[in-house]
């Protein structure tokens, strides 16, 4: 029988013999951003555990090694048990029915993600009635945030502090070395 009230809600919601909630945050994290971080941490506190899979995609060639992209994700989510770093390849539903999760986690940052985020959690739906897709939106300091314009800020000189963990700024540095304003190499 389905819950009826909000305190069987909760009742049900807070039953210590429910299965663990498990989810899955997908994406490149090429480099991590702090628009990441804030889904991830507040996906941490809505699910028993989150996962950042990143995805292996030897199609790209990424500014950071899958290796590098997991020991920065690790790094910065070190203190937060709640949390794993993982890389996977293939369907995103093959690999989160393997984990046992129950929800893929998609970050929208405006209104021109979402008919794409949509196909896909259409298409996941389809292949697996089973697992949700949650869309989340990230505080509203990060809305424009990507991966890509991260690194052309970056190449261009220009300052990114504030929008990537400190962690992945200085990982640049070393990466790329120092960059004069205004001149791209």
């Amino acid at each position: 029988m389905a819950p009826e009230t909000r305190d069987d809600i909760a009742a049900t919601a807070s039953d210590s013999r429910r299965r663990p909630r498990l989810a899955v945050y997908p994406g490149s994290f090429d480099p991590l951003t702090n628009g990441h971080v804030d889904i991830i941490q507040r996906g941490a506190r809505l699910f028993d555990r989150i996962v950042i899979a990143i995805l292996v995609n030897l199609d790209k060639s990424p500014l950071f090694s899958i290796d590098e992209r997991v020991e920065i994700a690790r790094e910065v989510f070190r203190d937060q048990p709640a949390v794993e770093v993982e890389t996977f390849n293939g369907l995103l539903v093959d690999y989160a029915e393997r984990r046992g999760a129950d929800v893929i986690v998609r970050g929208l940052r405006a209104i021109s993600d979402f008919e794409y985020e949509m196909q896909m959690a259409l298409m996941n739906r389809h292949l697996r009635q089973s697992i949700e897709t949650v869309f989340m939106m990230p505080d509203e300091r990060y809305t424009y945030l990507s991966s890509r314009l991260a690194r052309e800020v970056f190449a261009l000189g220009g300052s990114i502090s504030g929008l990537v963990p400190q962690v992945v700024e200085q990982r640049l540095r070393q990466k790329v070395g120092p960059v004069t304003p205004g001149v791209r190499t």
